[in-house]
């Protein structure tokens, strides 16, 4: 192999690495659909438990315990980070709740509308957390999703609430993990590991009253529940591998296959409603997002400095003239 072929192996391998993950997280509902007669909250408990299992399963597999271990005491004497795991575990948890109970309540449609718009609530927890400026094209972008969301809460009487959820907890999510700056194997871990108490606590609730699903089940379904911990973890892995290895602009781009693949399901498979309301207000948010990835390029910039420059102008005008 040629020195020169390494980075294009390097890149191809993030790609591919990056369009798994997003296409196996694009036909999850596909999954939960399979054991939609089982509640939200008990999937949610097997989720956190056998994801738990697994990940630690990979930390022994990879020999990655040193790390692990080092990762973990360096949190534990750390208040801001212990503090912003468990953040990030809850609010991960409320998305994997809020994901399962709206697929298996037949809103896969509004699924795909959450991350279509995570990218921009993302933009705007810059500005009002982190103190960031919106630049031209990202305003505009954020107008435009603005308006999609505010079609549909007009037409349909409400809030599209199971949307803005996943796409707020999520955002909320990636900030927390930002701050961290954990490798996706220990973070994982760790978030699947606090809740797990809590999670097993459920299930054996669930056993002494009778009403468990797990010990009365057919083996497909506890098969499926218990491979909730590979189809959870899995994804992760592969989009941490595609993030190392590719740069934020060409990720950024690769991330709408996994709503667009959901919406695709909702509709073509399962016959979710998708009126002329979603179309506006989806084509809104579309346009949205490509003028939000297009807004580094170079005529978008040119665009943008010709704007400031009239603006500029006009003001020293009106300066003269007073």
């Amino acid at each position: 192999m040629n020195i020169g072929d390494k980075p294009k192996n390097e890149r191809l391998l993030g790609i591919l690495s990056a369009a798994g993950a997003y296409l196996l997280w694009g036909i999850l509902p596909v999954y939960w659909k399979q054991i939609s007669q089982i509640s939200a909250y008990e999937i949610l408990a097997h989720r956190i438990i056998w994801s738990c299992a697994f990940m630690f399963f990979v930390i022994v597999a990879t020999r990655g315990q040193k790390q692990f271990f080092e990762e973990t005491a360096a949190i534990c004497h750390c208040r801001k980070k212990l503090l912003g795991l468990i953040m990030a575990s809850l609010l991960i948890s409320a998305n994997w709740l809020i994901y399962i109970w709206a697929v298996n309540a037949n809103r896969v449609v509004e699924t795909s509308l959450g991350y279509y718009i995570n990218p921009l609530v993302n933009v705007l927890l810059g500005v009002t957390v982190l103190k960031e400026r919106l630049s031209l094209w990202q305003t505009v972008s954020f107008v435009l999703a603005a308006l999609g969301v505010t079609n549909m809460a007009m037409h349909f009487g409400a809030v599209p609430w199971v949307s803005l959820s996943l796409a707020i907890t999520f955002a909320l999510y990636g900030m927390c993990k930002k701050i961290l700056g954990l490798g996706a194997i220990t973070s994982t871990t760790l978030e699947t590991l606090i809740v797990s108490p809590a999670a097993l606590a459920y299930l054996l609730y669930l056993a002494g009253q009778g009403s468990g699903s797990f010990a009365v089940a057919s083996a497909l379904t506890m098969s499926l529940l218990m491979g909730a911990g590979a189809v959870t973890a899995i994804p992760l892995l592969l989009f941490a591998s595609g993030a190392n290895r590719l740069p934020l602009s060409l990720l950024g781009f690769i991330q709408y296959l996994s709503p667009t693949i959901t919406l695709a399901i909702g509709v073509g498979l399962y016959h979710e409603a998708f009126t002329s309301v979603h179309l506006v207000s989806f084509s809104l948010i579309w346009l949205a997002l490509t003028v939000f990835s297009l807004a580094g390029t170079r005529p978008f910039m040119n665009a943008e400095e010709w704007v400031r420059d009239c603006k500029g102008r006009r003001e020293r005008e009106e300066k003269v003239s007073s």
